[in-house]
Order: structure tokens, then C-alpha cells, then sequence
């Protein structure tokens, strides 16, 4: 293992850290300025450097802080421990803004220091684990037995062209596997265009699709080309396929049979090389009975089905998929990956996702931005994470809960939590009962709260309602814009200066 570097002018501490570590198992190094860190930075190939960094902020030859600037744009995934006395808990705060894992108060009690340090050396030797295997496996992860299935098909039409149908439900990822599909197929030279058929007006679908000519309606001033056209010697991916008008599939139905199609008010039958994959979340055959989609069709696209898995039945992925997302939103917003502990893993792996994927994906962006410190604890997952598992674990440790029924989804969850046992009596347990019922809605839930305030003697009801209202309504937004204020009072339905405002008076910076 690598060893710990301990930075502290005062030799007394590194002496009892070296002499504590070691009882311990784990090899220390020690410096006694900064700069000999930087040095001996620089002079060891990384493979050889520092399991975790230990050092003091306070010290002759430097700032702990501006060691763990430089050592993190080094090293952005090394954990550094500040050390730092009771009365510099600014500092501290500021060690955290600079990427510290963790600070440790002088004077510290040794056992407690050994346990932080242990915890720091799992936590590093998890991410590089982690990140080794995301290296390897750069398209799409998943060691559970269901995805194993759906990697060994994609590698068994690696070399076919046959038509595909992905279903699965939506946020499963069904226009990735379309995308390995083509990448490991014989047209992964050519194009891979995709289209969402649920996304776009029946009136303007067919000339997205065939394309169109000149002056085939008002507005078409120049030729279009479609995205048969645009696919042609590659992949076209027709994502929601249940949901295309029946009056056009008659004519893809044409097109997947002889090749040739239409453009929207032309004469001359175009023809396109296209392998066509589809997806859809809906039941087909269920949809065939009802009439809103053609059997022919159907068979013709029901070549090779391949279903995904919702995410809650692939359970154990769900560590791997939240480093890589964290990893990936952290990229992608120009900041420094957060990491998160084992119980909230836990946590998030007990979670059914509705969403599925995309649901985790979106979280991770949420934790990235809102998190406060570098490492993710349980207080930190959303609230709809924190409520359903309150939910459950309040039936079996809470004898009033117990009385409660406990779905796992349930509306009322997330307000139930954060209220004391003693606050749900009289009117408020009969109408948090009501709440947490399976067809519950928030404001079922919001009543239900409401009532457990008033009931518990409370006279700031309003204001202690609409604050948190008001949190989780921005924060929820915030989320889904990945941090983009304006974008996020846009689809609030507020101006820029009300969130800009709000934002500051409910302490959300």
C-alpha cells in the first residue's frame, strides 16, 4: 500500500501519528513544510506517491490551505486530511471549499484520527477501484446477470444487420444500446441518427422522417432531406416507435420492406440502405388489440426483441453507475468529483427509481450541485431518496409508525420523516394515516404536516412550510438545469431576480 504523508512543523504530532499508523499496518512519510511536499511531489511517479495527505494549515513554511490547492490540481483524487486547531474553523470551512476530505480538530484523540485516516485510505482505494473499472468499460456498465444478458446480445448481432426492438421502460437506456448496436456492427462507419417519434407533431413527423420537396406545404421553401435520407449506410434509431400515427406506418411498413420511400410532395421513389432499430416502453401486442398499432408492422420490427431492465431489478449496479455519473457530472460542470460514503450507497441501492437510469443520472447531477461537502453522507441523498426509506424503516423502529402504512413511494414519506414520533397525534396521525396511504397525494402530505405543526403547539406553521416548499421546489429545479439559474426560473414560471433572491434568502448558495 501507499504510505500516508503526514505535514506538520511540530514534531510531537508527527510522532504520535507515525507511531499510531504503524501499530496500525499503515507505512507514514513525513514532512515538515509544504514545499518539501511539493518537492517530493514532483520527484515520485504517481504510482508511488501518497496513499492519503495529512497536514497541518497553520505552519511556518506555508499554508496547509495552498498545499491542498496545489496538491489537488496534481492529484484531484487524493483525499487530504486537514489538521487544524479549535479556533480556525473558518479555515476549516474554507478546507472544505478547497476539496479536503475531512478536517481533524487539535488537540485530536488519537484512536478517532486513526479511524478518520482509515476511513480516508478505504474511501481512496474504493475511487481508484472504481475508476479502474470505469476505464475499462467506457459505453455502457452493468455486472448484473440481466445486463450480462443484453451485452452477450448485442455481441451476437455484432455482425448482423437485422431490424431490433429495444423495449424496456423509459430512462432504462434503450438509445444506448441502440448506439452499441451500431458502433459494433459492419455500419458503425456510417451515420447513427436517432429520432423520438412521441417528440414531434404528427403534422410535421412524416417530413422529418421521408423528408420533403420544394413547396410540398407553406413554409417548405428548399428541399429537405429526411432522416432516412440522413441515415443512409448506417442506423436509424426510432425511439417510442408505440407511439408513431397509424396512417404512417403504413409507409414505414413500405420503407422496411423494399427500401423505397417518398418525399413529402415528390414523385420519384428515393431509395435508403438503413438498418432500422426501434424501441419503445409500451406493450405492442397490447397495443396491436387495440388497434393503434398494425400487426404487419409489428412482426416486422419483432425480429430480434432485446427487453432492459429497470434499474431496481439490476440493484447492484447502482454503486458503479452513481461513481461514473458523479465522475460525469463533475466533468462536465468543471468541478472536483465528489465521492460518496458506503451507507448512502446503501442507501440509493434500496431505492426502486422509477426513472430508472436517467433518474440516477439526474441525482447525481443534483448531489454534484447541492451536496455541501466533498463527501456524500445519507443527509445529503433528495428527499424522495431519504423519505421512502423513512418510510420503511419507521414501521419496524417506531411503534407509532408501525401503525403507518409504509409504501415505498408514498406522497406522505418525505413530510413523515422529518417529524419527531411525539409530533403525530390526535388529528395529525389520522391524517398522516391518510397520507401514507398507497393513492396518497403531496397534499394529502402537506396536510398531514400542517396538522402534526399545529398539533405539536407550533405558531410559525406558514412560514416553516412555505420555506422548505420553497427549498425543494428550487432546489428540484436547480437539478434538473444542472445549476443554470435562469433556465431554472424559466420552467418555475419566475423571473431571473425572484430565484437570484430567493436562492440568498433561504441560504441555497
Amino acid at each position: 500500500m501507499k504510505p500516508i504523508w503526514i505535514v506538520d512543523d511540530d514534531q510531537s504530532i508527527r510522532f504520535v501519528l507515525e507511531k499510531a499508523l504503524l501499530r496500525e499496518n499503515l507505512p507514514t512519510r513525513s514532512f515538515t513544510h509544504p514545499q518539501d511536499v511539493l518537492r517530493a511531489l514532483a520527484d515520485t511517479p504517481e504510482a508511488e506517491g501518497p496513499q492519503i495527505l495529512v497536514s497541518d494549515i497553520r505552519m511556518p513554511g506555508g499554508s496547509g490551505l495552498d498545499l491542498l490547492e496545489k496538491v489537488k490540481e496534481r492529484l484531484p483524487g487524493l483525499p487530504v486530511i486537514i489538521m487544524t486547531a479549535f479556533s480556525d474553523l473558518d479555515s476549516a470551512v474554507s478546507a472544505f471549499q478547497g476539496g479536503a476530505f475531512e478536517y481533524l480538530p487539535k488537540p485530536f484523540d488519537l484512536p478517532k484520527a486513526v479511524e478518520l485516516i482509515r476511513r480516508a485510505v478505504e474511501e481512496s482505494q474504493r475511487e481508484e477501484v472504481a475508476e479502474e473499472r470505469m476505464t475499462a468499460v467506457p459505453e455502457m456498465l452493468g455486472q448484473a446477470p440481466a445486463m450480462q444478458d443484453v451485452f452477450r446480445a448485442i455481441g451476437r448481432l455484432s455482425q448482423s444487420q437485422v431490424t431490433v426492438l429495444i423495449t424496456g421502460e423509459s430512462g432504462s437506456g434503450k438509445e444506448l444500446v441502440a448506439r452499441a448496436l451500431h458502433k459494433h456492427s459492419p455500419r458503425a462507419s456510417g451515420p447513427f441518427v436517432a429520432i423520438n417519434t412521441a417528440a414531434i407533431p404528427k403534422d410535421l413527423l412524416e417530413s422529418e422522417l421521408f423528408g420533403h420537396e420544394r413547396g410540398a406545404f407553406t413554409g417548405a421553401q428548399t428541399m429537405r432531406r429526411g432522416r432516412f435520407e440522413q441515415a443512409d449506410g448506417g442506423t436509424l434509431f426510432l425511439d417510442e416507435i408505440g407511439d408513431m400515427p397509424f396512417d404512417l406506418q403504413t409507409r414505414l411498413l413500405r420503407v422496411l420492406s423494399d427500401g423505397h420511400f417518398y418525399r413529402v410532395g415528390g414523385h420519384s421513389a428515393v431509395r435508403a440502405n438503413v438498418r432500422v432499430i426501434a424501441a419503445t416502453h409500451q406493450n405492442l401486442e397490447q397495443r396491436v388489440k387495440e388497434g393503434v398499432f398494425r400487426e404487419d408492422l409489428f412482426h416486422r420490427l419483432n425480429v430480434i426483441r432485446l427487453r432492459l431492465p429497470a434499474l431496481r431489478e439490476r440493484r447492484e449496479d447502482v454503486p458503479m453507475l452513481t461513481r461514473f455519473f458523479l465522475q460525469q457530472s463533475a466533468r462536465q460542470l468543471g468541478v472536483e468529483p465528489k465521492r460518496i460514503s458506503e451507507p448512502a450507497l446503501k442507501l440509493l441501492g434500496s431505492f426502486d427509481f422509477p426513472g430508472n437510469v436517467r433518474q440516477l443520472e439526474n441525482l447525481c447531477h443534483w448531489l454534484t450541485v447541492m451536496a455541501p461537502a466533498q463527501v456524500i453522507e445519507v443527509k445529503d441523498l433528495p428527499p424522495e431518496v431519504l423519505g421512502s426509506v423513512a418510510t420503511a424503516q419507521s414501521g419496524a423502529d417506531d411503534p407509532v409508525g408501525a401503525a403507518l402504512p409504509s409504501p415505498l413511494s408514498g406522497a406522505a414519506a418525505p413530510l413523515l420523516a422529518s417529524l419527531p414520533p411525539a409530533a403525530l397525534n390526535g388529528a395529525a396521525l389520522e391524517a398522516a394515516s391518510t397520507a401514507a396511504a398507497g393513492s396518497a397525494t403531496w397534499e394529502q402530505g402537506l396536510q398531514a404536516e400542517a396538522l402534526a405543526l399545529l398539533e405539536n403547539g407550533r405558531t410559525d406553521v406558514w412560514d416553516v412550510l412555505t420555506r422548505r416548499f420553497e427549498t425543494r421546489l428550487i432546489q428540484t429545479a436547480l437539478a434538473n438545469t444542472r445549476g443554470r439559474r435562469i433556465e431554472a426560473a424559466h420552467k418555475l414560471g419566475i423571473g431571473r431576480n425572484t430565484i437570484t433572491r430567493k436562492i440568498q434568502e433561504l441560504d441555497l448558495e
